[in-house]
């Protein structure tokens, strides 16, 4: 009898496809009957391109600059079919955006600023561009509960001396946590 032999790559793809697919369908399960077509469409595409985002940043502790292209990209095709579609409602969503999209960067970089880089340039675009999807009312408790997940875990870590102080962590994978619930 042959042994069924599957490569770590392709065991980690599927490992992958499949907490995706459960992210999505919990989502989906919880969100989906209180949303508009384009509400859902938008939240899937941040949950998608956030979960690839997450995974880059854990793997390497940056957000490629071409995924944040990416994202804005993504938000910014539905959102001119929109306009055309529903000019009168779109240009309230479109400006919620904006600001969404300012205050997630704005506070990063802010952030990135003052800490003198603690925070990584990637999660300052990555947050901005998560803020276009999230809108003003989303991009606040996304930062939140994503920043005090990512301190708490830290913490957890220094008291289980498993890193030091100095060390850094990924952050993406905190504020994916923090979309999920916001989004």
């Amino acid at each position: 009898m042959k042994k069924l032999y599957i490569s770590k790559l392709k065991q980690k793809g599927l490992l992958y496809c499949t907490g995706f697919v459960i992210i999505i369908s919990v989502w989906f399960f919880v969100r989906a009957g209180e949303s508009s077509a384009y509400s859902i469409l938008n939240s899937l595409l941040l949950i998608s391109l956030s979960y690839i985002a997450m995974l880059f940043d854990i793997k390497t502790k940056r957000v490629p600059n071409k995924l944040v292209l990416i994202m804005a990209a993504g938000w910014l095709l539905p959102a001119v079919i929109l306009l055309f579609i529903d000019t009168e409602n779109s240009l309230s969503l479109l400006m919620d955006s904006i600001y969404g999209f300012l205050t997630g960067g704005g506070l990063f970089l802010l952030v990135y600023l003052i800490s003198r880089k603690g925070l990584g340039g990637g999660d300052v675009k990555f947050m901005a561009a998560a803020g276009l999807y999230l809108g003003f009312a989303g991009t606040i408790p996304a930062i939140l509960y994503g920043t005090l997940t990512a301190a708490l875990t830290g913490g957890v870590l220094i008291l289980l001396k498993k890193i030091k102080r100095k060390d850094t962590i990924p952050l993406v994978p905190f504020l994916f946590i923090g979309i999920i619930i916001a989004a």
